[in-house]
C-alpha cells in the first residue's frame, strides 16, 4: 500500500530520521569496537539495514542497524578467522532469515513470555557491558595486556564519566539534540582543546569515506566454510530475530497498531543478504532508536529511509571527524546503552512473581551470558511453556445462566490454546441448550489457531442442530481468522485487545 503524507508527517520524519542517523554513527563505531570488525562495516551495516528495512519491512517507524545482539556473536568467528568469514556468515543469516519468513515461522515470537523476554534483555546487557572492559586493558611488552593503571586509567575513567554525564544531564535542558551524539561531541572537543592523552578512533582504524563496493566474500567455497560459518549464522540469525520481532511486539503495544512480523523478517534477511555482499555486517531492530521514532510520531517508511540518506552523507563527508573521537567517549555511550537496556524493574519480581518464572528469568539471564542468546530463549520457552500448558490447561470453566428471555450465557473464564481446547470443548452441551446461545469470551483469551478451530468448531455444532449462537467480546484477531463462526461476532466497543499467535494475519 502507497504511503500518503501530510505536511507535519513529513517534518516528524524526516527531523526524526536526521536524529536517528547522528544517534546511530557513535552507537555503530562502538558496536564494531565489540565486535572487533573494521569500523566501516558497522557503519554500513547501519546504512544498508535501516534502508531496506524502512523500505520493505513490515513495521514503518522501526530502526534496524548493527546492533549489541548480532555484535557479541561475531567477535569469536572474527578472532579466530577473520573478516571475510564475517561476511560469509552474514550472507548466510540473510538467507536463514529468507527462508524463516517464507516458512511463515515470525508468529511464535509473539508468544515468547515475558519472563524469558526479561532474562533475554538483561543477558544482552550484561554481555555487551563485559565486552567494554577489554578497553580498560593495555598491551605489555612481553605479550598479552593487562588492566590500565594510574593516571592512564584515571584519564580513562574520567572521559567515560564527562560523555555519560553529558548523556544523562542534556536531556533536562533539550530533547532538540541526540544526547550519546552530544556525549561524543563534547569528550571529543575536551580532548582535543585540553591536549589529553588517550585513544582514539583514528589510533585503530582509519575510516575510508567512501561508498560501499561490492565484494563476495574471499572465502574458500566448500563444505569445510560451511561447517565454521553455518553455526554463526543460525545463533546470528536467531538473536536478530527475537530482538527484532520482539521489538516489533512492543511498537504494537505503543502504537495500537499491528505490524507484519513475517515481512519484517523477509526484509531483515534481504538487508544482511546485502550487506555480507557490501562488505557490512548488517544487524537487526534497535528498541532505543524504533521508540525514538514512536516518541516523535515518525511512524512512516519516510524518517528510515531519511535516516540512511544522512548516514551516508556522514560517512563520505565526516569520516575525519568520527576518527578524533576518543574510544572512552564510546565506552561511555556503550555503558549508557546498558544502563537503559537491563529492565531494572525486573529486580522488584523477587517475592512478587511466582518463584518458576523468577527462576526462569534468571537461568535465560546466565545462559545468554555464558552461552549465547538464542539457546537461552529456546530454553526459557521450553520452560515457561511447559509450566504454562501445566498451569492454564487445567483452569478453563465456565459460567451458566440463563437470562430474561430465555438465552443461555456461558461465561468463559480461563486461556483457551492447544493444551486446553479439548476441554474447551467439552464444557458445551448444543444437544441440550435452548434456541438461543451467548458465549462470552470477556475473561478469556485466545492464543493461538488451535482456540480458533476450536471456537468454529463449537459453532458448527450449534448450527448443525440449527441453533443461534452469538459470540461476544473476542478481540480483532479472533473476529479476523475465524471461518465458521465469523458471521456469530457481535462487536462491542469495549472488547479485549490482543495478537493471535496465526500464519494468516503473520
Amino acid at each position: 500500500m502507497r504511503e500518503t503524507y501530510s505536511f507535519s508527517e513529513v517534518k516528524n520524519n524526516v527531523l526524526s530520521g536526521l536524529l536517528i542517523a547522528l544517534a546511530l554513527v557513535p552507537e555503530a563505531i562502538a558496536f564494531s569496537l565489540v565486535a572487533h570488525v573494521p569500523l566501516i562495516s558497522g557503519l554500513y551495516g547501519a546504512f544498508f539495514m535501516v534502508l531496506i528495512t524502512s523500505v520493505l519491512g513490515g513495521r514503518p517507524g522501526m530502526v534496524s542497524a548493527f546492533s549489541g545482539a548480532t555484535a557479541v556473536v561475531m567477535t569469536a568467528l572474527m578472532l579466530k578467522y577473520g573478516i571475510d568469514y564475517v561476511f560469509a556468515a552474514v550472507v548466510l543469516m540473510g538467507i536463514i532469515q529468507i527462508i524463516f519468513s517464507l516458512a511463515k515461522l515470525s508468529k511464535y515470537v509473539r508468544i515468547i513470555p515475558r519472563q524469558v523476554n526479561l532474562g533475554f534483555i538483561n543477558g544482552l546487557a550484561v554481555v555487551i557491558f563485559l565486552a567494554q572492559l577489554d578497553h580498560f586493558k593495555v598491551p605489555v611488552p612481553s605479550g598479552g595486556e593487562q588492566w590500565m593503571h594510574g593516571s592512564q586509567l584515571y584519564i580513562m575513567l574520567g572521559l567515560v564519566a564527562l560523555t555519560m554525564a553529558v548523556i544523562y544531564l542534556l536531556p533536562l535542558l533539550t530533547k532538540a539534540i541526540p544526547a550519546t551524539l552530544s556525549g561524543a561531541v563534547v569528550t571529543t572537543l575536551a580532548v582535543i582543546f585540553f591536549h589529553i592523552p588517550t585513544t582514539t578512533v583514528g589510533d585503530i582504524a582509519h575510516l575510508a569515506g567512501n561508498l560501499p563496493t561490492f565484494h563476495i566474500p574471499d572465502v574458500p567455497f566448500s563444505w569445510h566454510t560451511l561447517y565454521i560459518v553455518a553455526p554463526y549464522s543460525f545463533i546470528l540469525a536467531a538473536n536478530a530475530l527475537v530482538e527484532t520481532l520482539l521489538t516489533l511486539n512492543l511498537i504494537d503495544e505503543m502504537t495500537d497498531s499491528r505490524g507484519q512480523p513475517n515481512k519484517e523478517s523477509m526484509a531483515q534477511g534481504l538487508g544482511n543478504l546485502v550487506s555480507g555482499f557490501f562488505g557490512a555486517t548488517g544487524g537487526c531492530a534497535l528498541l532505543g532508536e524504533s521508540i525514538i521514532n514512536v516518541t516523535n510520531n515518525a511512524l512512516k517508511r519516510l524518517s528510515g529511509i531519511t535516516t540512511a540518506i544522512a548516514l551516508m552523507a556522514i560517512i563520505l563527508f565526516a569520516s575525519h571527524w568520527i576518527e578524533q573521537v576518543p574510544i572512552a567517549a564510546l565506552v561511555g555511550i556503550m555503558f549508557v546503552v546498558v544502563e537503559k537496556t537491563f529492565e531494572w524493574s525486573s529486580l522488584r519480581f523477587f517475592g512478587k512473581l511466582p518463584a518458576a518464572d523468577v527462576a526462569i528469568g534468571i537461568l535465560v539471564a546466565a545462559i545468554t551470558i555464558f552461552v549465547n542468546i538464542t539457546l537461552a530463549v529456546l530454553t526459557g520457552v521450553i520452560l515457561s511453556a511447559l509450566l504454562f500448558a501445566w498451569e492454564h490447561a487445567k483452569h478453563m470453566s465456565i459460567k451458566t445462566r440463563d437470562d430474561e428471555q430465555g438465552r443461555r450465557i456461558y461465561e468463559v473464564d480461563g486461556t483457551l490454546f492447544f493444551a486446553s481446547a479439548h476441554q474447551f470443548s467439552e464444557l458445551f452441551n448444543p444437544k441440550e441448550d435452548p434456541e438461543n446461545v451467548i458465549i462470552d469470551f470477556k475473561n478469556a483469551r485466545i492464543i493461538d489457531h488451535s482456540a480458533i478451530q476450536a471456537i468454529d468448531s463449537l459453532a458448527e455444532r450449534y448450527k448443525r442442530r440449527g441453533k443461534m449462537v452469538q459470540l461476544r467480546h473476542l478481540c480483532k484477531d479472533c473476529m479476523d481468522l475465524l471461518t465458521n463462526a465469523k458471521d456469530l461476532c457481535i462487536f462491542d466497543i469495549d472488547d479485549p485487545r490482543y495478537h493471535v499467535a496465526d500464519d494468516k494475519i503473520s
